[in-house]
């Protein structure tokens, strides 16, 4: 991550901004923070910030409106959600404005792991352009080639994007729910163990290879991460 990356934290709650500004600068980040909507479009605009973590509930106009008027200004600028409403009508609304949906209470290392991500998919936190690498896997998004231990790795798309969303989070448990919602969509409405089955055919393949990459927590989800000593 380039020194110089800018997140603008938009939340009228002094606490939250407090306490976000404290973890995002931990993590190396420039942060500016916002508390309304107007002061939001502002500090965009003049700051070019890499990323916006921006909340719903706003005291002059919400955080959609403010995603709008960024989109139509042409400012493509990633956008974390950052919000108390948790239904699934909330999120595919957020979704189809950001990059990501985040609920309150949240878990500040699951925020931060969430702006690497976003991060890493618009291009930016990630010196190697289109590649994301954990231990000895790599996986070239732009030419969409994985490989292990120097060997080429033949991956469905499906597949693919699975194991994407687990090295764009790794060392990070994901949820089964989590997985579907970012590689099938919140549209989703077949069978949720199709997750288990993807990692299962993963598994086959990319732990091929020792150390084995992808675990199981039981009852929380999976992690692409080594295995404990």
């Amino acid at each position: 991550m380039s020194d110089a990356e800018k997140i603008l934290v938009v939340d009228d709650e002094p606490y939250i901004t407090e306490l976000l500004s404290a973890a995002l600068r931990f993590e190396g980040f420039s942060v500016d923070v916002a508390a309304t909507g107007a002061e939001a479009l502002r500090l965009a605009r003049s700051g070019r910030p890499d990323l916006v973590m921006l909340d719903v509930m706003l005291p002059d106009f919400d955080g959609g409106e403010v995603c709008r008027r960024l989109r139509e200004g042409g400012d493509r600028v990633p956008v974390v959600f950052l919000t108390a409403r948790d239904s699934t009508e909330d999120k595919v609304a957020g979704l189809a404005m950001g990059d990501d949906y985040v609920t309150k209470p949240f878990s500040l290392d699951e925020l931060v792991a969430r702006v690497h991500a976003v991060l890493r998919r618009s291009g930016h936190d990630d010196p190697e352009g289109s590649e994301l690498r954990f231990a000895d896997l790599v996986m070239d998004v732009d030419l969409h080639e994985v490989w292990r231990q120097g060997v080429s790795i033949e991956l469905t798309a499906t597949e693919f994007n699975v194991l994407r969303y687990l090295l764009e989070n790794a060392r990070r448990v994901v949820s089964k729910t989590e997985i579907l919602d970012h590689v099938w969509d919140y549209g989703f409405s077949g069978d949720p163990n199709i997750v288990e089955t993807y990692i299962s055919y993963l598994r086959r393949k990319v732990d091929e290879f020792d150390p084995p990459l992808i675990h199981t927590i039981r009852r929380v989800g999976y992690s692409l991460r080594l295995p404990r000593p």
